[in-house]
């Protein structure tokens, strides 16, 4: 991987929840502050114009630079917590090689990163309810020798497994926490943006290893 796949993946990210967007405001409207869908399109549609810069880096430096844009650029709680992400992400690129296993601590490092951000596990009612089960998982998959293909399809499912199981939560941060036990039956706009960007980017880290998603 380096800048050009980061920015295919931000493509893909971005064309997803741009897809969604009415549902995810609804979601937020619902549970939330409402502003979560615009301030993630804002920090999408900053990193596509810094494509050009994004490109021509290495993976590390390619994560890190985006993850200065995002923090620079998106209000509320999305901005520092998408930007922990891939700057965790960034400083656990040594050594990948190509292998699962170092894509897989690579992503788990990021949540990480956002974990201790957020101070905040599964159970929450919240992103730590896709991020946390997928990471997970896609360490499970890589140590179990499953090939690249396998684990494109599974992880997304893992996720929607993770944004599904919100919506019987009782919220306990952010905004939602207030509403108590009125935040039950509905589903984490959070969560559910992170669901379809961890969709979006399985099914074009697929295409450009030549396997298929569906």
């Amino acid at each position: 991987m380096n800048g050009t796949i980061v920015m295919d993946c931000v493509d893909a990210a971005y064309a997803s929840i741009r897809a969604h967007a009415d549902e995810i405001l609804v979601l937020d409207q619902t549970i939330g502050d409402g502003d979560h869908v615009i301030n993630l399109m804002r920090g999408l549609e900053a990193l596509r114009a810094i494509r050009a810069e994004v490109e021509p880096l290495d993976l590390g430096a390619a994560l890190k630079l985006a993850a200065g844009k995002l923090l620079s650029t998106v209000g509320g709680s999305s901005g520092p917590l998408f930007a922990s992400l891939l700057l965790g992400m960034a400083r656990a690129t040594d050594g990948i090689n190509g292998d699962p296993r170092g894509y897989a601590r690579m992503y788990a490092a990021g949540v990480k990163a956002v974990q201790e951000r957020g101070r905040t596990g599964t159970g929450s009612k919240t992103m730590m309810d896709v991020l946390i089960p997928v990471a997970q998982r896609f360490d499970e998959l890589a140590h179990g020798a499953r090939g690249v293909p396998q684990i494109l399809l599974e992880l997304p499912l893992e996720a929607r497994r993770g944004m599904l199981a919100t919506r019987d939560m009782l919220a306990t941060k952010g905004r939602a926490s207030f509403l108590g036990e009125r935040s039950l039956g509905h589903i984490d706009p959070g969560a559910r943006s992170s669901e379809l960007m961890i969709t979006a980017v399985c099914e074009r880290i697929a295409a450009h290893s030549g396997s298929a998603v569906s």
